[in-house]
């Protein structure tokens, strides 16, 4: 089978209690999103890549600098339900593969979409996402998701907490750390969409739980280029000379 075609997605959404209008933050002279979209735009295997947002001042300003933008419905719980209104609305085939691009990451490297999108050549596999090494001391933060794979690359848990538990500490560190870019066949986004949130998706707060709770499995490619997502104002002078450097 050849491989799937890609549409990426980049959910914006207006609302945020940390940083309101985020996504339209200033930075090297552009809005936040527009950076998200210019490197994820860099990615070959991707045929398309969409903003889409749930406020009028986004579209405005997608539309004066030329950034594909689609309005959705502001009652979206999160950024996977978002991604699939806007991927119906564009009638993204159920075999082809919808990447769901965090809005929140101008430092983003087409590397990294490259790594999350080559486990589809495989035809069992359903879902991805991104996971990289991380030090014990990192792994004890709770805002930071550590992710425990199979032999095969697929995730066995997502969680809050250090796993795996070292019993006995061997020289390198065993924590992967999650990061939050996800691609999925349409069909399965779909499947997932219909689903109530599950238990362990609701304790932890975690999105990608419910996949797992519902045997629904997911890939997880390992890359050594890190999340650097803009949480609150302070972050973006945070990442300004990462940006630099990789303009």
């Amino acid at each position: 089978m050849a491989f799937p075609s890609c549409f990426g997605f980049i959910p914006a959404r207006y609302a945020s209690s940390r940083f309101p209008g985020k996504p339209l933050a200033e930075i090297m002279g552009k809005p936040m999103f527009w950076h998200v979209w210019h490197r994820a735009s860099r990615c070959r295997a991707l045929t398309s890549v969409h903003l889409c947002t749930d406020d009028a001042r986004i579209m405005e300003a997608a539309s004066r600098l030329g950034v594909p933008c689609l309005l959705t419905r502001t009652d979206h719980a999160n950024g996977s339900s978002r991604v699939f209104e806007a991927a119906a609305a564009l009638r993204v085939p159920d075999d082809a593969v919808v990447v769901n691009i965090q809005g929140d990451e101008p430092a983003l490297e087409s590397a990294m979409l490259d790594a999350l999108l080559a486990p589809f050549a495989a035809d069992e596999v359903a879902a991805s996402t991104l996971a990289c090494p991380m030090d014990r001391d990192e792994a004890l933060l709770p805002d930071r998701v550590k992710v425990v794979r199979d032999t095969v690359g697929n995730a066995l848990y997502f969680s809050r907490s250090p796993i795996p538990f070292e019993r006995t500490a061997g020289e390198a560190s065993p924590y992967l750390l999650h990061v939050g870019i996800y691609a999925y066949r349409m069909r399965v986004l779909a499947a997932y969409t219909k689903l109530p949130p599950s238990p362990l998706e609701v304790m932890e707060s975690l999105e990608q739980l419910r996949f797992l709770e519902n045997g629904i499995p997911m890939r997880v490619a390992v890359t050594d280029h890190r999340s650097h997502g803009v949480d609150r104002p302070e972050d973006i002078e945070r990442i300004l000379p990462l940006m630099a450097k990789n303009t």
